[in-house]
């Protein structure tokens, strides 16, 4: 078997407009796709992350909140590559994003950061 790639990642919103803001707007994904599922009442929308790998938004109400402490078993955060943390962080602020203060990766030595999407999923750039 292999497995060479990821095709997409799937993430549970609350707020349409507040997800595609932040991912779409802020983040710079374009959307690919947007459908609304009348049979489960919610949307998919797929936004492209580059020409391999897709997020999958899906936008469900009355979902349980994030268990944020102590972490839960399952998807921790998402990551993504960026040239310049402080740069980047730069860029969040002015569209209103908090990040963590910038560490250094103990292990690659690398500059990274946290931030939190809109139903606070923790996001991770990383240089």
């Amino acid at each position: 078997m292999t497995l060479d790639r990821i095709h997409h990642i799937a993430v549970i919103c609350s707020d349409r407009d507040a997800a595609l803001h932040f991912y779409s707007d802020v983040l710079g994904f374009p959307v690919i796709r947007s459908n609304y599922r009348k049979e489960r009442d919610d949307w998919k929308i797929d936004l492209k992350i580059n020409e391999e790998t897709e997020l999958e938004l899906f936008i469900m109400h009355s979902r349980p909140s994030r268990v944020t402490n102590p972490e839960a078993y399952g998807l921790r955060h998402l990551a993504f590559h960026v040239e310049d943390v402080k740069h980047t962080v730069g860029e969040l602020a002015e569209n209103g994003i908090e990040c963590e203060p910038v560490r250094f990766d103990e292990y690659t030595g690398k500059a990274m950061t946290f931030f939190r999407d809109p139903d606070g999923l923790p996001i991770e750039i990383h240089e």
